[in-house]
């Protein structure tokens, strides 16, 4: 039996794609192994989002190649839409997949072994697809979550982005097609799926319908019990929109709303399409209808031109809106992108400077969102048995994704339980009480 290895760069959408492929090569007969091992092939699903995510990328393929001189290596995905020709030459790969072809892989690998000589390639104008790419996954490694990828590309354009060039243009796949997904990961166990594309928002803007369409759908499948969404633009939060969502009881009450700025000049500059007060405004919708919603967020700071007095107005706004968690990133230049040409490049000291406040100002955001459950009646999804504090335990997550333990209990995996949470751990975990345990399955 041949064996082949995935690794995988990047995003959940990469995840997705790169747990999809390796799916494929299951059902073709392949063993799938460790990266670390010895394999005949190996598939680097690579990232492309930073210059250091192409640095990456190349040093997988070289190490792929150094594991097994005779072994097959095939680069798939974003590096290989964006990588410049030389570098991907010096990588030594054998196959070259582009994104919207990943569904291609079989078929290239056995053109290969016809032809081991010629290097096999199946790369695309990326602009050029109208067409959602034909991949699915029937289960996931996450024994009770699940993935489901529904859109792709990106119209957006940020100044500091790469990914359109990679991905291309937005394609939404049928909701029928994804219904048939969401049914096959359901009967394999999977109580929970998160919904997710390279821009989630754009969901049906190329065929007619919407993301609220989407989940009513979703909302109807028998054996799911708890719907994620992926990361939302802002403007699409609309109040007519949260208040379906707070509908639809497997809705989870957990919101990655991206920012990146919290200053209108810097959001300007990095061509979002919304304003803060636009952004404040959503926030507010999603807390109107649901009790205590988790909202999360993405910043970027020493974006070029960032001045001291912008970044302050960004400080400023994270404190009053209020965050669950804000993950905060120093600005990185992309070359191939807009912002890599702006003038005003900010130093790398002042970018670690400033990222250092941010978060050191976030720790207090996350633990005064988890105090609010102490004393009170949380659901939560048992995921994995491990130990903590030198005891064994369960952990999982609350629908708003507060992660929680239990000190107790047998065979509580992708189980759905309420409790009452007894304290705070570190950090912005929950602990249940060991005597209020009610299995709601």
């Amino acid at each position: 039996m041949k064996k082949a290895a995935v690794h995988n760069l990047g995003c959940k959408v990469n995840a997705y794609e790169a747990e999809a492929m390796q799916q494929m090569l299951e059902e073709h007969g392949y063993e799938i192994v460790p990266f670390s091992e010895k394999a005949d092939v190996y598939v680097i699903n690579t990232c492309s989002v930073t210059n250091v995510a192409d640095k990456k990328s190349r040093q997988m393929l070289r190490r792929a190649k150094r594991q097994n001189p005779q072994g097959i290596v095939v680069a798939a995905g974003c590096y290989v839409q964006t990588g410049k020709e030389q570098d991907l030459a010096d990588c030594e790969i054998d196959i070259l997949i582009g994104n919207n072809k990943k569904h291609d892989l079989i078929a290239l690998l056995e053109e290969f072994e016809k032809q081991r000589h010629k290097k096999q390639a199946e790369i695309v104008d990326i602009n050029a697809p109208t067409e959602y790419e034909p991949l699915s996954i029937g289960r996931s490694a996450e024994h009770t979550r699940a993935f489901l990828k529904v859109q792709d590309g990106c119209n957006q354009f940020c100044s500091y982005c790469i990914i359109p060039y990679a991905r291309g243009r937005v394609r939404s796949r049928s909701i029928k097609e994804a219904l048939e997904e969401a049914r096959r990961l359901a009967a394999n166990g999977h109580k929970e799926l998160v919904l997710t594309g390279i821009h989630l928002s754009s969901y049906g803007a190329d065929c007619g319908t919407d993301l609220l369409h989407l989940i009513q759908a979703v909302h109807e499948v028998e054996g799911i019990r708890r719907i994620r969404l992926g990361s939302l633009e802002p403007k699409v939060v609309t109040r007519e929109f949260a208040k379906k969502l707070s509908g639809m009881p497997k809705v989870c009450p957990h919101f990655h709303l991206s920012l990146q700025s919290g200053c209108d000049t810097v959001l300007k500059r990095m061509n979002r399409k919304y304003t803060a007060k636009e952004y404040r405004e959503s926030c507010e919708y999603l807390r109107e209808f649901f009790e205590h919603p988790a909202i999360t967020t993405d910043v970027i700071v020493g974006f070029p031109g960032e001045t001291e007095e912008e970044f302050e107005v960004t400080r400023r706004f994270l404190q009053e809106v209020g965050f669950f968690e804000v993950h905060v990133f120093p600005y990185s230049k992309r070359q191939g992108t807009k912002a890599a040409q702006m003038q005003g490049q900010v130093s790398e000291g002042v970018k670690t400077f400033r990222s250092r406040i941010l978060t050191e100002d976030k720790k207090g955001m996350g633990e005064a969102f988890a105090s609010w459950y102490q004393g009170r009646f949380v659901e939560v999804l048992w995921e994995e048995e491990t130990c903590l504090e030198g005891k064994r335990c369960y952990i999982g997550h609350t629908p708003e994704y507060v992660k929680t333990v239990y000190f107790g209990g047998e065979h509580l995996e992708n189980k759905l339980v309420r409790g009452i949470v007894k304290r705070q751990l570190e950090s912005h975990v929950l602990e249940l009480e060991t005597d209020s345990i009610e299995n709601i399955d």
